[in-house]
């Protein structure tokens, strides 16, 4: 049987981070009253004439220098010409010919091997409304609210041959454009969204089968879940000689049904009728500008990963967990700041902070809690069994470290003269145990200490008991 390789593409739109829309003054807030910042040029009235914001192409520049992209100094809008209920003059305002950027790159890793998947364009555009579906209704309701909504689009070429591919492109370019203060990226709100076009050929090929355009996906898990479905889906067509069932079109993926189902018959360039958007003239950016714009991008999560591994001393793949948000990188960097112990913050981190985000929006405790943790840990005040008892009780809370500690009494007990006695009682209540460790039964020591801990109620520095005992031991 023939084996078959994955061609992917991805088409990523991602919403500017400015507080206004693109060709109007209505705010961009997320989450507001339907249909609340609109207007009669984003709804698309008669009459009205668009003026495009310049913060738009500020973000764009930078999208652009950030993805190692060519700025195109002279660039301009166009009509797509299309009727869709969101979209109400029925036409976008995007770019067709002459897009803000060209060409660029992203780095991606996989299986350890590292590489760069290539860029085909940058464009910006304006976001349609949303159709709001009800379930056992027969109307469906439209928020313009998001209509204008300033957006870049990114298109890849067709590099990836793997959903792992895919997922290393998209989570590097997500945290590229995070910390570049581009977007916020969160997919669960819509500000960012990919289509995935994908095909299979006979391994060894460079033909290009047709491709099918999965659309809308907010979710890099779900992305990976699709890609591998459809691949699956179109290899085994192929394979029982039924390619010419596949069709250019564009599907959805059913999350709860793991398939994706076809929307409609995907569409070319000539469909949508481009032409030069009439009321905008054509946008020129001085040389200067772009560099004064490139200047300005701050340290990027490649750069930031180099630092941190060098400087802190922590591992790559922490680094790597501690970068993928921004949110998170700093608070790592702020936590080090005050306790001085970065492993001992990366630790706290990824094991305790990011658990608590599996069931939240936000980071659980402070960089002082944190901090503060840390050090009582170190000095011993506290035992680590304890310490984790103590994270669990300042998780969202203004407590601070030492109020849970006397509250809960897990104050270790640290002074050898009250842990000698204890240990002292123990031995005399166990005679045989101590008979069995000078046999060289190694169990019984564990025993010893399983007693003294317990006399202690678990509050005993474990390691102060384990020095005495030894002593008493081998006295």
């Amino acid at each position: 049987m023939a084996s078959f390789e994955t061609v992917i593409g991805l088409e990523i739109h991602v919403e500017l981070a400015t507080k206004s829309k693109i060709f109007c003054s209505c705010s961009t807030e997320f989450g507001a009253e339907p249909n609340k910042n609109t207007c009669p040029v984003c709804t698309g009235m008669p009459g009205v004439m668009p003026v495009l914001n310049e913060e738009v192409i500020n973000l764009a520049v930078k999208a652009g220098t950030a993805l190692n992209c060519d700025i195109n100094l002279i660039n301009k809008t166009d009509r797509k010409n299309y009727f869709y209920p969101d979209l109400p003059k029925a036409y976008q305002i995007s770019q067709y010919d002459l897009p803000i950027c060209s060409n660029g790159y992203v780095e991606i890793e996989v299986d350890g091997k590292k590489s760069q998947r290539a860029l085909t364009r940058i464009h910006i555009e304006e976001d349609a409304g949303k159709l709001i579906h009800l379930e056992d209704e027969e109307n469906t309701l439209i928020d313009y609210n998001r209509g204008g909504v300033p957006l870049i689009e990114i298109v890849s070429e067709p590099d990836m041959r793997s959903a792992e591919e895919a997922v290393s492109f998209l989570k590097n370019l997500r945290a590229i454009l995070v910390y570049s203060g581009i977007s916020d990226c969160r997919m669960e709100q819509g500000s960012m969204r990919c289509d995935v076009n994908i095909s299979v050929r006979e391994t060894g090929s460079d033909v290009l089968n047709t491709k099918v355009e999965i659309k809308n996906m907010n979710s890099i898990k779900e992305v990976f879940k699709a890609i591998k479905k459809e691949e699956k889906r179109q290899i085994e067509l192929y394979s029982y000689g039924e390619g010419h069932k596949i069709k250019q079109e564009t599907r959805r993926w059913d999350a709860a049904k793991g398939r994706t189902i076809t929307m409609r018959t995907k569409e070319d360039a000539h469909d949508y009728r481009y032409f030069p958007e009439p009321d905008l003239p054509p946008v020129i950016i001085p040389a200067e500008k772009v560099e004064s714009i490139r200047n300005t991008l701050p340290e990027l999560p490649k750069q930031k990963k180099e630092r941190m591994v060098s400087e802190y001393g922590i591992s790559e793949k922490d680094t790597e967990i501690l970068i993928e948000e921004k949110e998170i990188a700093d608070f790592y960097e702020k936590t080090v700041e005050l306790s001085k112990e970065p492993k001992e913050a990366a630790n706290w981190i990824i094991t305790e902070v990011l658990r608590v985000l599996k069931t939240q929006d936000e980071i659980p405790v402070t960089e002082v809690q944190l901090s503060d943790l840390i050090a009582e840990v170190k000095k011993g005040t506290v035992s680590r069994t304890a310490a984790k008892e103590v994270f669990d009780e300042i998780c969202n809370s203004s407590k601070s470290v030492g109020e849970v500690i006397e509250e809960k009494g897990l104050r270790q007990i640290s002074s050898s003269d009250e842990l000698e006695s204890i240990v002292k009682k123990i031995l005399e209540e166990n005679p045989q145990a101590i008979a069995d460790f000078k046999e060289g039964k190694q169990k019984s020591f564990g025993f010893l200490m399983g007693q003294c801990m317990k006399a202690t109620k678990g509050k005993g520095n474990p390691g102060t008991i384990k020095g005495i005992l030894e002593e008493a031991l081998n006295s």
